[in-house]
């Protein structure tokens, strides 16, 4: 694939990290006994570095994960992270105006969203999974996304009938002023899948968290 046109998906998925995704900025994020700090999800715009904190380190992906299985393209159609009890639709996301990839709609708590002009899941290269941690008043889809560990699975099922199961191979949660973009969306040969939302504290007066979570995954097996 040209590289400009690789250039210009990376700039609009940083893009993306940039703006709040939930309810008016004057509202402090909803926060529960139950949920982990909760947010609108991906962050002030990652900038490239090292990584700036881990919080489920595990070894480097397995020499099969770069040769290994992919899928013809599809538009992915559920996802299902049994774990965390996540079970969501897709929903489209494309560049904005502003030249940032629109958010998912705020007012649904349970959507997820994908880059559809970028690589789709099970496609060999990165394909980007956004989704809410909350909205102003309540927990989100990707609420309870650091309780993932190394070795859980999801799946995404898509529009062609097939369902392409996902490895987890990392959690990690990155400051968003010391964002790893180039490890976090650089193409690949391997099927990848990054899950992404906020994470950290909660500054108020920047109105944003202060990192991001993502979640790193490999295709492990086709359905």
């Amino acid at each position: 694939m040209p590289t400009v046109f690789w250039t210009l998906v990376l700039v609009a998925l940083v893009a993306f990290v940039g703006p709040r995704m939930s309810g008016p900025d004057a509202n402090p994020p909803h926060r529960t006994a139950t949920s982990a700090p909760s947010e609108p999800p991906l962050a002030a715009a990652p900038k490239p570095g090292s990584d700036a904190g881990t919080a489920h380190p595990a070894s480097p992906s397995p020499p099969s994960a770069a040769r290994g299985p992919a899928m013809p393209r599809s538009a992915p159609v559920r996802l299902t992270i049994p774990d965390i009890g996540v079970s969501a639709p897709f929903t489209e996301l494309k560049i904005g105006s502003s030249g940032a990839l629109d958010p998912p709609p705020a007012d649904d708590t349970n959507l997820v969203g994908w880059h559809a002009a970028g690589i789709s899941p099970g496609e060999r290269g990165t394909a980007l999974v956004a989704g809410h941690l909350d909205t102003a008043t309540a927990p989100a889809v990707f609420a309870r996304l650091g309780e993932l560990d190394p070795g859980d699975t999801f799946e995404v099922a898509r529009a062609d009938g097939t369902t392409a199961v996902f490895l987890v191979e990392s959690v990690e949660s990155f400051r968003k002023n010391d964002f790893p973009d180039q490890r976090v969306y650089a193409d690949t040969p391997a099927a990848l899948v990054r899950l992404i939302t906020c994470a950290g504290p909660y500054d108020r007066a920047a109105k944003d968290y202060t990192e991001n979570l993502v979640v790193f995954a490999h295709l492990h097996a086709i359905r």
